[in-house]
């Protein structure tokens, strides 16, 4: 269809943009949306020089208005350059990229003493498994609060010397005072029925019961050849193959024993 006679039209007005001015053209339009998202004052990289052009300290180019260095910044080269710092920033510096973790404040408490406590040693009368009963009174408890115990090994306390045959058992509730139980470093059976906690909220008492694990005993074998290392008791042989007769003439009675007299004929 022929465009060319139509009203306001004029004839090679219509030719087709050559590659360069395609390239001005997308440069142009590059600027113009930098300049209206961009915030100069706030790019590290643009800096003005005392001869009024603008230099980017990245890439070391120098750039006669705001539009050409904003051209600039969406081009290959700068895009490649920021890609590199990065690499080299999060190297240099790993931790700088981890995210920082939440800081807790601690709590603030007026400690109002210890609290008033029972332990009752009790043993199975079926096994022998010995037990040990925490009952930790707390009349005055913060609301809101549950007790809390743990188990402390030897080596975590500063009081006492630490000795590998004992450990402690904490108890800790706002706002009393911290307290703890030495007992034997056994090992503690923690299976149900054996080891159970219990907060009372109307008696404000927390019990805590646990038992150690059973100790199987090992009676070792006697030593063999005990009885030969000893010899046989007086009046006894010693055990061995029997006694035979040599040339008709029999063996001698053992020591201690006498000779029994042939009946009568």
């Amino acid at each position: 269809m022929d465009f060319q006679n139509r009203a306001g039209g004029k004839t090679g007005s219509g030719g087709v943009a050559s590659w360069s001015e395609t390239n001005r053209d997308r440069k142009e339009r590059l600027r113009q949306l930098a300049l209206e998202t961009i915030d100069l004052n706030k790019d590290p990289y643009f800096m003005k020089n005392h001869l009024g052009s603008y230099e980017c300290k990245l890439c070391l180019t120098l750039h006669n208005n705001e539009g050409s260095y904003l051209a600039h910044t969406q081009g290959k080269k700068h895009q490649e350059n920021l890609a590199r710092r990065a690499a080299k920033e999060a190297k240099e510096a790993p931790s700088m990229m981890a995210p920082e973790k939440p800081r807790v404040e601690p709590k603030k408490f007026v400690k109002i003493g210890r609290p008033g406590y029972r332990v009752t040693k009790q043993r199975d009368p079926n096994n022998g498994q010995q037990s040990l009963l925490f009952q930790i009174d707390y009349p005055e408890i913060t609301e809101g609060i549950i007790p809390r115990h743990r188990f402390m090994s030897a080596y975590e306390q500063k009081i006492e010397p630490p000795d590998r045959k004992w450990q402690y058992l904490l108890f800790a509730a706002e706002p009393y005072e911290t307290i703890g139980f030495k007992v034997p470093s056994r090992e503690v059976e923690k299976t149900e029925g054996k080891f159970w906690t219990h907060w009372n909220r109307d008696t404000k008492q927390f019990f805590l019961q646990f038992s150690f694990k059973l100790e199987p005993k090992i009676i070792p074998p006697p030593p063999p050849n005990l009885h030969r290392a000893l010899g046989a008791p007086a009046g006894f042989p010693m055990p061995g193959p029997p006694r035979h007769i040599f040339n008709g003439v029999p063996p001698p009675p053992p020591i201690g024993v006498l000779p029994v007299p042939p009946p009568p004929m």
